[in-house]
């Protein structure tokens, strides 16, 4: 959420943003509103106000005073009623257009329409050539007993899997040496919860441009993609200190997706699943757009020296404006190597939001004695068992065997080829 008076002042940057992104949005009609609301606010304290004065004076009155007052008050109040409702539905769809504006992307994202339009601006690692046909991840896991889908389909249902004996400890294994890695870059660790209030999806963009792909329960809350949604949850309405920032976590948490709007998409394997496991980086830091820009570079680089380290080939691309999201400042994606797929399969993101999400959480520190919004950011730091197809089909060998990367054999009891 954007600040209403940066809007206001800004309406001409606010309308452009929402065309580069593609979001139909009226900036004039919310100024509209806001007016409304500005006007009706004004009113209803008045009468709070001419209430509060009828309220004192009724004390000190006389029986005769006391009855003409008490017709005044009954007439006040039937009209800050009136107006009371009248602001309430004008403050309904204030909050629903103030939910629509999208964030104003940096100048260096590239212009677009869509996906197609993002831009390559990196690729590393030698891909891997075979003297064989290589197999997809379906075909090698199963043959080494690492998977189940048959069975997975039948507890589980449409896109259900079981992991199972080297395909358990390979999981085990990249979480482990995962949270090794990422905490050398001073993150704190958390295990995040899941299930998450319904606000809160809203506060990070999540709702309601995502809510099909949202788990809901019985009670109205969601089950999380992503463990930013309860790590920005964790300081909702707090003022921290700013000498606390950045405050910098790695969390880990399960994921849930209900991948409605790709039903036809990857139904077979371990790339789109309903159920998965991601390890998250996420950061507040003060409001200031160079130290975002600076933070941003580095957690995209955590996740490149991480996938580096596990010798797997991958691209980056920057989000041209028409594919990024509404809540955005800018993103980049690392893809990895599939080599039975011939192509690039998306692994991470990272992006950052300004004072965008943490308005709508209510996040600030206290600077000099000045309230101001925290900026965030967030990036993938490990996500299974997606990261299990890149790695296995670029390590796998002609015998039909996986060699484990190295940095991994220490996390594998000094296992490092998983084989019949």
């Amino acid at each position: 959420m954007l600040d209403i008076k940066f809007i206001r002042e800004n309406k001409e940057l606010i309308q452009q943003a929402a065309k580069k992104k593609q979001v139909e949005f009226d900036v004039d009609k919310l100024i509209e509103v806001d007016d409304k609301r500005k006007i009706l606010l004004g009113l209803v304290e008045e009468k709070r106000a001419e209430q509060k004065v009828s309220s004192n004076t009724i004390v000190k009155a006389n029986s005769e005073e006391r009855e003409i007052i008490l017709e005044k008050m009954k007439i006040l109040k039937g009209e800050l009623e009136r107006e009371e409702e009248n602001l309430k539905k004008v403050l309904q769809e204030w909050q629903t257009l103030m939910l629509s504006v999208p964030n104003v992307p940096d100048t260096s994202v590239p212009d677009g329409e869509g996906e197609k339009d993002n831009v390559t601006i990196k690729e590393w690692g030698n891909k891997p050539k075979f003297s064989f046909i290589p197999k997809d991840h379906i075909e090698i896991m199963t043959a080494l007993d690492m998977v189940d889908f048959e069975r997975g389909a039948k507890v589980h249902g449409f896109r259900g899997y079981f992991l199972k004996n080297s395909g358990v400890l390979l999981s085990w294994a990249i979480w482990n040496y995962a949270q090794h890695f990422f905490l050398q870059r001073n993150f704190v660790p958390f295990i995040a919860p899941s299930i998450v209030r319904k606000n809160y999806f809203y506060g990070t963009g999540h709702l309601p441009t995502d809510a099909e792909d949202l788990y809901k329960t019985q009670d109205d809350d969601y089950l999380s993609g992503t463990a930013e949604v309860p790590m920005m949850a964790y300081h909702a309405d707090e003022i921290l200190k700013k000498e606390e920032l950045p405050k910098r976590y790695l969390a880990f948490s399960p994921c849930y997706r209900r991948e409605a709007g790709s039903y036809s998409k990857d139904t077979k394997g371990l790339i789109r699943v309903h159920e998965f496991f991601k390890l998250e980086q996420l950061i507040l830091c003060e409001a200031s757009h160079a130290e975002s820009e600076k933070l941003h570079e580095e957690l995209n680089r955590n996740t490149e020296e991480f996938i580096e380290s596990l010798s797997i080939p991958y691209r980056q691309v920057v989000i041209s404006t028409g594919d990024l999201k509404k809540a955005h400042v800018k993103s980049y994606d690392t893809e990895l190597w599939v080599p039975a797929q011939n192509t690039y399969r998306e692994i991470a993101s990272a992006s950052y939001y300004h004072d965008f999400q943490t308005r709508r959480f209510n996040i600030r520190y206290d600077d000099d004695g000045k309230k101001l919004y925290t900026h965030s950011l967030n990036a993938t730091a490990a996500p299974t068992p997606r990261l299990l197809v890149s790695l296995i089909e670029n390590f796998q060998q002609a015998d039909g065997s996986i060699k484990i990367p190295e940095v991994l054999v220490p996390y594998m009891n000094g296992l490092s080829l998983i084989k019949k």
